[in-house]
């Protein structure tokens, strides 16, 4: 099930509903007391627990991104402005949320995601920061936890689940109260308020983290000022950001206040900014022709790295409409003029993958997991030519040099089960394919595939202790929630 678009509240704790939404109270949701400001009522194992599980009931629901490069690029603005953050030490997860919306939230254990209307709205690769910076700190100041009052009983499980319910009934009120009585009857009353005090804290401690980390501190009070100018032609389709994020003039004001005490400087764009802007842009087009238009009329305006960009474009353009003898030629003389740049080489060797050009693209893709050893997107995408062309072993391998953030995305397990599969291991492609449908939030496939990899015949000790094991957890976490029904 996929909500058309992705509402949730700041640190999940600044609740904000329209008269609509709060016809069916919606706003009267249980969730239990998390902890306060020293994190004393609830553990650093617990806050993670309910991160993960969150995450994963997100995807089961919402149009999260799988795609390498723009997951790639999100996580390392994230990481840079964490560096600078009061918690530069702790586990945060950036990602995307394919929805024209303009939208972006903070979740329990880190999770931080942007809507990919949003990224697409920003005008500079400072502006997407200093949203990014905004809802770190919402983290980082236990925003959430120091506002969050109910009662201690809810599963970690049917927290997460009724987190999801919010962003279910904050879009569509009648479709979030029946997945809230499906999952908790109604029975828990709960209300978290917006205040002033952590948006002006989360401005603050966010604007110094932008600045700490080479990011124009001014762009804060600029987006504010075209967020609030764009008001006027919404009507009553407010966007959810200015929503959760109310934007008045006395915050713009301090907001820019602030910002003009940091020295002026010029703050460029990073080519990866303007390249995951035009292959969002692309990715989420509903009219390839108007996108195309766009990119054609970005050729003759701007620098040269911006007309670049738009050849780029029209690049994307041409491999998503399967035109790949023009994708092809785009991107070889991108590949030839920018060796370095490993966007424009990677999308040369996509080109062939995609025209079905298996023995082309594993060579594109191997000299370009040589040249860029440390880069998850292109190893993703190399073990995906490597399953296509039937080496299955040496896949499985390269999936194992993966990151830890990245072996957290759901299309690693998915990979790892089917590299298994192609091995003619089918209880280990069955044990990761359960993995893939727990990351997706989907505990009741996961259950089924670990009976099916338990019913294949030849299932060692080892393996079979293995399996025991998820099928006790999987059922735990089943009955846990249905406990709380």
């Amino acid at each position: 099930m996929k909500c058309k678009s992705l509402v949730i509240p700041l640190a999940l704790s600044l609740l904000l509903f329209s008269p609509s939404q709060q016809a069916v109270d919606i706003t009267k949701l249980a969730l239990p007391d998390m902890g306060d400001s020293s994190g004393t009522l609830i553990t650093p194992v617990e806050e993670k627990e309910l991160g993960e599980a969150f995450f994963r009931s997100l995807h089961s629901q919402i149009a999260i991104n799988q795609e390498p490069e723009i997951q790639q690029y999100i996580q390392a603005i994230g990481e840079r402005l964490v560096a600078s953050s009061d918690l530069p030490s702790n586990p945060f997860h950036f990602f995307v949320v394919m929805e024209n919306d303009i939208n972006a939230f903070a979740g329990p254990g880190g999770y931080i995601g942007v809507n990919s209307g949003l990224i697409l709205m920003t005008e500079a690769e400072s502006e997407l920061a200093s949203v990014l910076g905004h809802e770190i700190a919402h983290v980082t100041q236990r925003h959430l936890y120091r506002s969050a009052e109910a009662a201690k009983r809810m599963s970690i499980p049917t927290m997460a689940a009724t987190l999801a319910a919010i962003l279910l009934g904050s879009q569509s009120p009648q479709l979030g109260q029946a997945a809230l009585i499906a999952i908790q009857a109604g029975s828990v009353q709960f209300q978290i308020n917006f205040t002033r005090e952590h948006e002006a804290e989360a401005d603050r401690v966010g604007m110094q983290n932008l600045a700490e980390a080479h990011y124009d501190p001014r762009s804060m009070p600029t987006f504010f000022e075209r967020m609030q100018q764009s008001t006027r032609f919404y009507g009553q389709n407010v966007p959810e950001f200015l929503r959760t994020h109310p934007v008045t003039a006395s915050r713009i004001s301090d907001t820019r206040g602030r910002a003009e005490t940091y020295p002026y400087k010029q703050y460029p764009d990073s080519l990866a900014y303007q390249l995951i802007k035009a292959k969002i842009r692309v990715v989420t087009a509903t009219n390839p022709a108007d996108v195309y238009r766009y990119f054609q009329k970005g050729m003759s305006q701007g620098t040269t790295e911006q007309r670049t960009v738009a050849r780029y474009g029209l690049g994307l353009i041409a491999l998503s409409t399967q035109k790949y003898k023009d994708a092809e030629a785009i991107f070889q003389q991108l590949a030839n003029d920018y060796p370095n740049q490993p966007h424009y080489s990677a999308a040369l060797a996509r080109t062939a993958l995609d025209a079905k050009d298996y023995t082309t693209a594993l060579a594109r893709y191997k000299k370009l997991a040589e040249q860029f050893p440390e880069n998850d997107a292109i190893k993703l995408e190399y073990v995906t030519a490597l399953l296509k062309t039937g080496n299955a072993e040496q896949a499985r391998k390269n999936l194992g040099l993966l990151s830890i953030q990245t072996q957290k995305l759901p299309l690693y397990w998915q990979l790892l089960a089917q590299a298994y599969g192609d091995l003619n291991q089918p209880a280990e492609s069955h044990r990761y394919m359960a993995e893939y449908y727990y990351a997706s939030g989907q505990i009741d496939e996961a259950i089924l595939q670990i009976k099916l990899a338990q019913q294949t015949k030849g299932v060692g000790f080892q393996l079979s202790s293995i399996l025991s094991e998820r099928l006790s957890f999987f059922n735990d976490e089943y009955e846990k929630a249905k406990r709380d029904q």
